[in-house]
């Protein structure tokens, strides 16, 4: 695409939401994402379903072979959702992050800029794209999990509402790091040194009810053992923190991202030279 000038009126002096939607917009930018997606099928959908396998063949058959059950499920079982939320989360945020960090690369970010869109239609457009992409990656992992074990979903409601909202949460906080970072290098900072980590001692793969006394506590500090912990209750009705306190915390998270958002579009934050 070529580099647009923007107008006397760019998106970040524009209301975060005008009277009349524009729906066209919104569904082309949704459409390029998805059709993006399906141009890199090995490496978008195909590469992280077969990572997941391999952890749950890993995990499941080392450490399942001498954990038989955890909280009455079976080990192989306990960890399905939170081998999902693993994959769940780091695809959330390189897709949304990935996506808006591109035209600012190219320079097509102008072309936004530009565009009769106002802030709320561009995030819907870049968020729900990579919100869908990353629903529809658990749902592959979620049947590829039925090969190795039987999964029982006692809330499928709920597990499916849990599925959107944190696929929702962590495209918000990946589009957020898509505008801040500067380069490749920074895109890839956030997921590798802090979510990585936080996933992996979250609980996916254990209870934290396992860990001494000192270690659970420190361990409800880390914001992704509520995310695991109310995706596993959907499944097996067993959880480390209770539904409400889960719910409670995906809510608030998108809160702060969305607050984020209004003021990096209301001060052009890294969006405009």
């Amino acid at each position: 695409m070529s580099n647009m000038p923007m107008t006397d009126t760019p998106i970040t002096n524009r209301p975060m939401m005008s009277l009349a939607f524009n729906g066209p917009g919104v569904w082309a930018i949704y459409r390029n994402e998805i059709r993006r997606t399906l141009r890199t099928l090995i490496q978008s959908v195909v590469s992280p379903v077969i990572t997941t396998a391999l952890y749950f063949i890993v995990f499941g058959g080392a450490i399942g072979s001498r954990i038989s059950q955890v909280g009455g499920v079976s080990y192989g079982a306990f960890i399905v959702p939170g081998l999902i939320m693993l994959s769940l989360l780091t695809q959330s945020v390189s897709n949304a992050s990935v996506a808006i960090y591109f035209p600012k690369f190219t320079g097509a970010i102008y072309e936004l800029l530009s565009a009769p869109m106002s802030a709320v239609e561009a995030v819907l457009a870049y968020v729900g794209a990579a919100a869908t992409k990353s629903v529809g990656i658990g749902l592959i992992i979620l049947a590829t999990a039925e090969l190795f074990v039987n999964v029982t979903i006692l809330h499928p409601v709920w597990m499916i509402a849990f599925l959107v909202l944190t696929s929702v949460a962590f495209s918000l906080f990946g589009f957020i790091i898509g505008i801040w970072a500067k380069s490749f290098e920074q895109l890839n900072l956030v997921p590798a040194l802090i979510l990585t980590p936080l996933t992996f001692l979250g609980g996916s793969f254990y209870s934290i009810d396992m860990l001494p006394p000192f270690w659970r506590t420190f361990s409800l500090f880390n914001p992704v053992v509520y995310l695991v912990s109310g995706f596993r209750w959907s499944f097996y009705g067993v959880g480390d923190v209770s539904i409400e306190a889960s719910l409670a915390f995906t809510a608030l998270f998108i809160a702060v991202c969305l607050a984020i958002l209004v003021w990096i579009f209301r001060t052009g934050y890294r969006l405009r030279a």
